[in-house]
C-alpha cells in the first residue's frame, strides 16, 4: 500500500474514535465552543487530505458535514440532538468506506447523495430523517444497532465464550508522526488504524450521556486540540526488544554471579551500573507494552448512546480509572467481553423511564465502569442501577436446559 495512503488510513481511523466520542459529548454540552472547534478541525482535516489524495467520495460526505459543523462553530445554527445523529451516520459511511479502501487500496464506487442531501437539510435549517439504521460497507448491508461493535450480532441472552485476541500491525508510543494529528490528545491507541473500523449505527433523539474517563474529569469536559506526538513500529519489533531484554537480563545476572564468586573488586562499580541501566531498559520495554484501559472503553459512549435510542432509554455511563494500564495482549482479549457486559446492562439491566419512574427511581438510568489497582491485582467493576437479575425468569432458564431440578433450584440462594 502507497505509504501515504496507509498513514491516512491510520489518522483518519483513530479520529474516527475520537469524533465518535466528541459529538456524543456535544450533545451534552451544545454550546461548548472549543470542543465545536475541535471536531470542526478533524473534519476539516479529513476533507482536505481527502482531495490531496484523490478520494472524491470521501471527500464530499466529509465536507458536507464540515459545512453543518461550521454553522455550529460560527454560532449561525444550534447544535441539535437530530443534527448530530445525522453527522454520526456521515462518521458511519466515512467508516464503510475507509473498510474498503483498507482492504482494495481503492476508494469503493458508491452513492451518498441521500446522506448528502440530509446533511444539507440540516444546513439549511431543517430538521433531516436520521437513517434508522446504518448501511455496512460500500454494497449498503444494514445493520442491526444492536450489533456487537464489530457489526455481528450478539445475543442478550447469553454471554460470548472468551474472545478473540486481534493482532495488531502497529502500536504507538510518544515521538514525531508523518501526518500531523488535529484530535485532542488521547490514550494511545492500539490496533484500530490496522484493522477495519468498527460499526456503530445513529438514530434520532438523544437520551444517553457519558461521562468523563475519571470522576474529577467529568465535571470538566473541555479538552484542548493538541497535536499527539507518535511514532508507530510493529509490534513484533517491540516483541524481538522485548526478548533481547529478557536475554540481557539473563547474561547480566550470569556475570553478577561470577563477579561473586571472585575477590577481584574492579568489576563491581561497573557491573552494578550495567544492572541498573538493564533493569531500566527492561522497565521501559515493558511500559511500551502497557496501555490505558481506556482504550477498549473509547467506542462504548458511541454504544451506548445508539443503545439508548434503541431502547428507548435514558442511559448515563460513567467510566472511572480509564488510566489504569494493562498489557496490551490482555487488554484486546477483555475488550468483546467488557462491551457485551455494558450492552447487558443496558439492554437487560436498565429499566425504560416509565419503568423507573413507577418504581420511585430517576428516570435515567446509570452504568458505571470503574477500573482500579487492589492487591496487585487489577479489578474492573460494571455496575448498573437498574432491576437487578430476574430470578423466576432465571429459574425458567435453569429448568428448561435441565441444568438442576426444582428441588435443587430451591436451595439455591
Amino acid at each position: 500500500m502507497d505509504e501515504l495512503l496507509s498513514e491516512f488510513l491510520t489518522e483518519c481511523i483513530e479520529n474516527m474514535t475520537v469524533l465518535d466520542t466528541e459529538l456524543v459529548r456535544l450533545e451534552q454540552n451544545p454550546n461548548d465552543l472549543e470542543l465545536i472547534g475541535s471536531i470542526f478541525r478533524i473534519v476539516h482535516t479529513i476533507k482536505g487530505t481527502c482531495g490531496f489524495l484523490g478520494l472524491p467520495r470521501l471527500e464530499r460526505v466529509a465536507h458536507a458535514s464540515e459545512n453543518v459543523l461550521g454553522r455550529f462553530r460560527d454560532g449561525e445554527m444550534p447544535v441539535t440532538p437530530s443534527a448530530v445523529t445525522v453527522i454520526l451516520a456521515a462518521l458511519d459511511r466515512i467508516k464503510e468506506i475507509l473498510d474498503a479502501l483498507a482492504e482494495t487500496q481503492t476508494e469503493p464506487e458508491g452513492d451518498d447523495l441521500d446522506l448528502i442531501a440530509m446533511l444539507d437539510r440540516v444546513l439549511a435549517g431543517g430538521e433531516a430523517e436520521p437513517p434508522a439504521r446504518a448501511e455496512d460497507g460500500a454494497g449498503g448491508r444494514s445493520v442491526d444497532p444492536s450489533a456487537g461493535v464489530d457489526g455481528e450480532s450478539i445475543d442478550g441472552e447469553e454471554m460470548n465464550e472468551g474472545a478473540n485476541a486481534t493482532a495488531e500491525n502497529e502500536m504507538a508510543t510518544d515521538h514525531a508522526s508523518p501526518f500531523e494529528s488535529t484530535a485532542p490528545e488521547k490514550p494511545r491507541d492500539v490496533g484500530e488504524h490496522s484493522s477495519a473500523s468498527r460499526k456503530a449505527t445513529g438514530s434520532t433523539p438523544v437520551n444517553a450521556s457519558s461521562k468523563g474517563t475519571t470522576e474529577g474529569e467529568a465535571g470538566n469536559s473541555k479538552s484542548a486540540a493538541v497535536t499527539a506526538q507518535t511514532l508507530r513500529v510493529p509490534v513484533d519489533l517491540l516483541e524481538t526488544l522485548m526478548t533481547l531484554v529478557s536475554e540481557l537480563v539473563l547474561t547480566r545476572n550470569q556475570l553478577l554471579q561470577m563477579v561473586r564468586n571472585t575477590s577481584d573488586n574492579s568489576f563491581k562499580a561497573p557491573l552494578q551500573r550495567l544492572s541498573h541501566i538493564t533493569s531500566e531498559l527492561q522497565e521501559g520495554v515493558m511500559k511500551t507494552r502497557m496501555q490505558p484501559i481506556g482504550n477498549a472503553w473509547s467506542k462504548l459512549p458511541r454504544i451506548v448512546r445508539d443503545l439508548a435510542i434503541d431502547l428507548g432509554k435514558n442511559i448515563e455511563l460513567k467510566m472511572i480509572g480509564a488510566e489504569t494500564e494493562l498489557d496490551r495482549q490482555v487488554l484486546e482479549l477483555i475488550k468483546d467481553p467488557l462491551t457485551h457486559m455494558v450492552r447487558n446492562s443496558a439492554d437487560h439491566g436498565l429499566e425504560t423511564p416509565e419503568q423507573r419512574a413507577a418504581a420511585g427511581k430517576p428516570e435515567q438510568g446509570t452504568i458505571t465502569l470503574n477500573a482500579f489497582h487492589e492487591g496487585g491485582h487489577i479489578i474492573i467493576n460494571i455496575s448498573d442501577d437498574g432491576r437487578g437479575l430476574d430470578v423466576d425468569r432465571i429459574s425458567q432458564k435453569i429448568l428448561a436446559n435441565g441444568l438442576a431440578g426444582e428441588a435443587e433450584l430451591a436451595s439455591l440462594t
